[in-house]
Order: C-alpha cells, then structure tokens, then sequence
C-alpha cells in the first residue's frame, strides 16, 4: 500500500502534541493511549490509524493529490520504533521511574517532531538502513 507523505507529517505533529502533553503533565494513562494509536498503526496498518482518518477524511478531500505516494513499510515501522518506547515510557512513569519515562517520552517525541517539522521520518530512514544491511535471505550479498 502507498501513503501520502503529507498523511505522515500530521500524524507527527498531532503525535508531536501529545507527547508534549505527557511530559508536561506526567500521565502515563495518556501516553499509554499514545502507545495504542501506534499499536493500531503496527498492527492494523496505516489505514486505520486514528490521526491518519482524520487526515483522510477532513484535510486530503481538500489539497490537490500529492506530487507521490511513498510506501507504508517504512512509515509503519515508524509507528513500531514509536510503540517501543511509549511502552517503556508507561513502564517508567507506572512503575515510578519518572525518569525513564520523560527520557523514552522525550526521544519519541524528539523523533515526531523531526517527521512534523522538517518531513524527516527517523524511523523510515532506519528501516531503510536495516533492508540495505540484512539481506532477505542468507544467499543475497548487500550492495
């Protein structure tokens, strides 16, 4: 399936407002609804994610089509590399360590803000760099 790069970028920003929300206000109730919006994204795929409804039915009806569409592996890995450390940031703030949440909320954050911002998916380039290093079977040499 292909996605719209401007889809992506709005998830970002809206992830990009919740994870400040958590760490202004501490609640790992609200970043374990973070956790679940990634986890449909992983799981379910792009097209049931939540933020990327609303892109698909309130703001792509009203832009021209995009100049390309990009593959969803990479921006669904993404959301995978999103889940792993909202998950750590649950497990930290529930379990006291509020460190270990702010530090797991923060690089998340860190890495949608990039995405929102500048249009640059940390975690697609790493899924890029990981099909470029491991081959698809042990017989294929990397280029």
């Amino acid at each position: 399936m292909k996605v719209d790069p401007r889809g992506q970028r709005l998830v970002a920003a809206i992830t990009s407002i919740v994870l400040v929300a958590v760490l202004l206000t501490g609640s790992w109730i609200l970043l374990a609804a973070q956790a679940m919006v990634f986890a449909i994204g992983v799981f379910f795929g792009l097209r049931h994610h939540p933020y990327g409804l609303l892109y698909a039915r309130l703001v792509r009806p009203r832009l021209s089509p995009p100049a390309e569409l990009e593959d969803e592996a990479p921006p669904r890995f993404a959301q995978g590399v999103g889940l792993v450390f909202a998950l750590v940031g649950v497990a930290g703030y529930s379990l006291g360590l509020g460190w270990l949440g702010i530090a797991a909320t923060a690089f998340a954050l860190g890495a949608a803000f990039l995405n929102a911002v500048f249009g640059f998916c940390l975690g697609c380039e790493m899924f890029l760099i990981i099909k470029r290093v491991i081959p698809k079977n042990p017989s294929e040499e990397v280029p």
